[in-house]
């Protein structure tokens, strides 16, 4: 048997991608011929397709599909979401966490469509600071709840590998809406996310 993964991308797209990392190869002094490149153009061509697939897809539909009315009216957190993105200055990338949280207003959504949307906006070219305010307004304007929250840390390649080459820098982004501006309810959402309770 042999292996074969099927990865669904469009062919003319992944075609073009696949002839410019050719020609960037060899601009950089490469040979593309050689065995260990002669696949990597494509590989590269579909991984970029794959990175930036937030372009093709609706955070807000993906909320809709699974809100559902519910009287609770107390804080919900989702906290650790992992976070992949591709930064858009050098399109290397940056990685962590976002901690979200909401306060229902009538309407509470199935909880894995919050990390959904958090790679939704992930998977496109990105800076931190809109990454952190598109994932907050969208959760804001689809559920419409009394507040919600997000702090979004994260470590980037561009400070690490290159330029000022910083490899323990963290940077920390949040934002807030509503009953999440307030000191004693954002005091309890900062607290909860840096608490270990398990």
């Amino acid at each position: 048997m042999s292996y074969l993964k099927t990865e669904d991308y469009p062919d003319n797209i992944t075609d073009q991608l696949t002839g410019y990392y050719h020609h960037i190869l060899e601009n950089l002094g490469e040979d593309p011929s050689r065995q260990g490149l002669m696949k990597t153009p494509e590989r590269v061509a579909k991984a970029m397709q794959f990175l930036t697939q937030g372009y093709d897809q609706d955070p807000v539909s993906i909320l809709k599909s699974a809100m559902f009315d519910e009287e609770y009216s107390e804080m919900v957190l989702v906290k650790d979401i992992e976070l992949y993105s591709l930064c858009e200055h050098h399109m290397l990338p940056f990685f962590g966490k976002a901690h979200i949280a909401y306060i229902p207003n009538g309407k509470i959504v199935g909880l894995s469509k919050i990390p959904r949307v958090v790679d939704v906006f992930a998977r496109r070219l990105q800076v931190q600071e809109r990454l952190t305010l598109e994932i907050l307004n969208c959760i804001q304007e689809t559920l419409n709840p009394l507040g919600a929250a997000i702090v979004v840390e994260a470590q980037h390649l561009c400070m690490m590998m290159r330029g000022v080459q910083k490899q323990n820098s963290m940077t920390t982004t949040s934002a807030f809406t509503g009953e999440f501006r307030k000191e004693k309810t954002r005091s309890e959402f900062l607290n909860l996310i840096s608490a270990s309770l398990i």
